[in-house]
């Protein structure tokens, strides 16, 4: 009798576990983990391009929560008939806990969360881009655990040595199937198959090491760290969306729209990245330009001579045709150490 080299992957017994009445699942520590690495590297990365400590966490503040609430727009957007069709619970579609977050609209309404916290901080939108990239799609990589916690977002059957199980998962007390909040009393597979999360995990580990060998290669700068992130995550999306055979929305007969969309964004993403040809911005950055209200005249009788007052240089003279540059000597550029 022969061992084979690799048995199949195993699945979770469940996917949430009870500290009293407190619910802990895996899927929402893996959300929480993700983001925490991609807050941690991105203020590494972020400081060592110059910038002030603190920013990244900062802009995170409103990221975040506008992320989350952008993943899961689009979520429900794209698969609206399971909570607002036949048999459906619209109240479901805020139980983010079960799962179904979209990152293209994390990353759109996400951008939005950042623009306004970089603006607060006068910081380029591009300028935090690039250095939270890598970061980013770590915590994309972190956050596909949180599908195999669920057992979700697999693909179809295989005989390959790394195919994933997939158990029934019952309530204890009733013995109803409750695939989320259920446990597998019995673990035999139910199905074995393609692990679509575990591909995209690996492929996003990936890009995050090519956007970090591509910044430091060719110091890009003006947000094409970024494009590259987006670029590599749509082209390995594309593929391994076409490999998933849960439930989707589908478009133009029989293709999946995250095919669509993942196909369109790649398209855009290296547009940008052929069109954009400015060299790494150097911190410290100027505020943007605000309209100041006009000082006030003062009356003519308030108007004294100051005998105090300095003298201006004569006309023609050195000092008047090249006068000292306010503040200089008192900021030194800042060293590039991009991790």
């Amino acid at each position: 009798m022969t061992t084979p080299l690799l048995a199949y992957l195993h699945s979770p017994d469940r996917g949430v576990w009870m500290l009293g009445p407190l619910p802990i699942r895996g899927y929402a520590i893996c959300i929480i983990a993700g983001i925490v690495v991609a807050v941690l590297w991105g203020e590494k990365r972020f400081v060592a391009r110059g910038g002030e400590p603190g920013v990244v966490t900062d802009v995170a503040v409103f990221a975040v929560p506008f992320g989350l609430v952008g993943g899961r727009l689009y979520h429900v957007a794209t698969d609206w008939r399971t909570y607002f069709g036949p048999g459906g619970n619209p109240v479901d579609a805020l139980k983010i806990w079960h799962g179904g977050l979209g990152i293209w609209g994390a990353i759109a309404l996400g951008a939005v969360g950042a623009w306004i916290g970089c603006r607060r901080r006068d910081v380029p939108l591009p300028f935090f881009a690039d250095a939270v990239a890598p970061g980013i799609v770590t915590a994309q990589a972190i956050g596909r655990l949180g599908n195999w916690f669920n057992q979700e977002l697999y693909g179809g059957p295989t005989t390959l040595p790394w195919g994933l199980e997939i158990y029934r998962r019952v309530d204890p007390a009733t013995g109803i199937t409750d695939p989320l909040g259920g446990i597998a009393i019995d673990h035999t597979p139910i199905a074995i198959v393609h692990p679509t999360f575990l591909y995209e995990l690996l492929w996003n580990l990936l890009v995050a090491a090519l956007v970090v060998w591509a910044d430091q290669r060719f110091r890009l700068g003006h947000g094409r760290a970024f494009a590259v992130y987006v670029a590599g995550y749509t082209l390995g999306r594309f593929f391994i969306e076409l490999m998933r055979t849960d439930p989707a929305t589908r478009v133009f007969g029989d293709i999946r729209i995250n095919v669509l969309v993942a196909g369109i964004v790649f398209a855009g993403a290296i547009t940008y990245l052929v069109v954009v040809r400015c060299p790494r911005e150097v911190p410290p950055f100027p505020p943007p330009t605000r309209r100041a209200a006009a000082p006030e005249r003062p009356p003519a009788h308030a108007v004294e001579a100051d005998d105090d007052a300095p003298d201006a240089p004569p006309a023609g003279s050195d000092e008047a045709r090249h006068p000292a540059p306010a503040g200089a000597g008192e900021a030194a550029e800042r060293v590039d150490r991009t991790p």
